[in-house]
């Protein structure tokens, strides 16, 4: 079995942890990020070596360091960076083209990155394979309550270990979710089970078009394709589609209502570290703060180091409309977090002014960053840890520790990490224009231009 692991995303539901260049999946709330569970959880099907990541392209660097952290070496043909967002249907699609290429008869299990999933689920995917043959199966999850948040599967014809699907519902209102609950409608919960045969055979009947764009081993041209999720495009349309239950643990932890669900609770309710007085049901995410609240419930509070968001708990879908305000202005706390990654590692803004930024830049090992030049700003280098190559102007030379060099305006430069341990370098800017498209390159490891 290879899994195809879904890593795309615009970070809006869980703003302000979450930006559009830092979405909810690569989030490290507690040591992993959900993308590195679910690249765990596929390891436990799969191994590594079959494991097939669909993402973007402002997100290929992000996953690839995230499989790096845990020892995982992922192959340059099983990381698919699409280069806009088409929904979920032209994903799965590419990421099933590759799999056809690699093993023509394969089966795939299709995981979002950002979800919650307990282990017993495997078992239970394990057991659906044969029906994988002969029907695109889908696993739905039995409701714990009614919920205006997620997709609904009515079963019909028994299939062991599931049923024909015989209906697709989609997020109903409140009073219909009670109604799918009590009739004993499943959730929909987004992982599925392809085999290459079966999703190409119904992929040609009822979507041609793109069909015939993944009909080879090409990168096709994602320009022309047709925007659509799997289920509205295929799972709606076909007669052969299964569900099976999943009898486990299982959130999509789309909102900070979900969050908190998801999380341990104090004797009052309370989740995350704060002082609680006189207030129960609260969710805190306010690292590096200390918390108090009082005389108040059923708020969430989370605070990052440049945007804070308090709203009530019975809200929290709506944060995406907040965001949508910020897009609306053009400002840029929907895109970037202070800490910004970067395929060689990440720098962080300490501070910032019209005509001086202040960064913290880490440059993994054997990493580098490209060859050079800004028109409106010059930098001065310090070297807090670590060795720096640096090479100005065609000359390279090393730094160490408190060692430190300036780099004029117009001069091409490059910094490079030669060591074995992360090199952290303070930079100051100064200039009459510092933002990051004041970049001219030259050469660089990774395809940017």
């Amino acid at each position: 079995m290879k899994s195809i692991i879904l890593a795309g995303g615009a970070g809006t539901r869980l703003w302000p942890l979450s930006r559009e260049y830092y979405p909810k999946q690569f989030i490290q709330l507690d040591g992993k990020s959900l993308f590195q569970r679910s690249c765990e959880r596929a390891a436990k099907l799969s191994g590594p070596a079959d494991i097939f990541i669909v993402t973007n392209e402002i997100h290929q660097y992000l996953a690839r360091n995230q499989m790096e952290e845990l020892g995982y070496a992922l192959a340059e043909d099983h990381l698919l960076a699409e280069p806009e967002g088409k929904n979920t249907l032209p994903a799965i699609a590419w990421a099933m083209q590759r799999v056809r290429t690699i093993s023509p008869s394969a089966t795939a299990v299709v995981f979002p990155s950002d979800h919650l999933l307990g282990d017993s689920a495997f078992d239970q995917i394990r057991a659906a394979e044969p029906l994988a043959d002969q029907y695109l199966v889908t696993f739905g999850v039995r409701p714990s309550s009614p919920h205006t948040g997620y997709g609904y599967i009515k079963r019909g014809t028994s299939l062991p270990p599931g049923n024909l699907v015989e209906e697709f519902r989609e997020k109903p209102d409140e009073k219909t979710a009670r109604e799918y609950v009590e009739k004993g409608y499943l959730w929909n919960s987004g992982i599925f089970l392809l085999s290459t045969s079966r999703f190409f055979d119904e992929l040609k009947r009822y979507r041609p078009n793109l069909y015939a764009a993944f009909d080879g081993s090409g990168i096709p041209d994602y320009k022309i394709l047709e925007s659509i999720s799997i289920d509205y495009g295929l799972l709606e349309k076909s007669s052969q589609v299964a569900v099976v239950p999943l009898e486990t643990a299982w959130s999509d932890l789309g909102t900070f209502k979900a969050l908190y669900d998801a999380e341990k609770h104090d004797p009052d309710g309370n989740v995350g570290p704060a002082e609680y007085v006189v207030s129960k049901n609260n969710f805190v995410q306010a690292p590096g703060k200390h918390v108090g609240l009082i005389g108040v419930h059923d708020l969430v509070v989370v605070d990052t180091a440049d945007a804070l968001l308090v709203c009530d708990n019975r809200h929290t879908e709506q944060v995406k409309e907040l965001v949508s305000r910020y897009n609306r202005k053009n400002n840029p706390i929907t895109k970037f977090h202070r800490q910004v990654y970067r395929p060689w590692g990440s720098y962080t803004v300490l501070e910032d002014s019209d005509f001086f930024k202040i960064k913290r830049v880490t440059v993994r090992p054997g990493k580098k960053l490209s060859l050079q030049l800004h028109h409106h700003r010059s930098e001065h280098w310090v070297v807090v840890s670590g060795t720096a190559e640096v090479e100005l102007n065609g000359e390279t030379r090393l730094l160490r520790q408190g060692e430190s060099t300036f780099v004029r305006t117009g001069m091409k430069h490059r910094l490079k990490n030669p060591g074995v341990i992360p090199l952290e370098v303070i930079e100051v800017q100064l200039g009459e224009y510092l933002e990051e498209d004041d970049i001219v390159r030259f050469e660089d490891d990774f395809g940017r231009e």
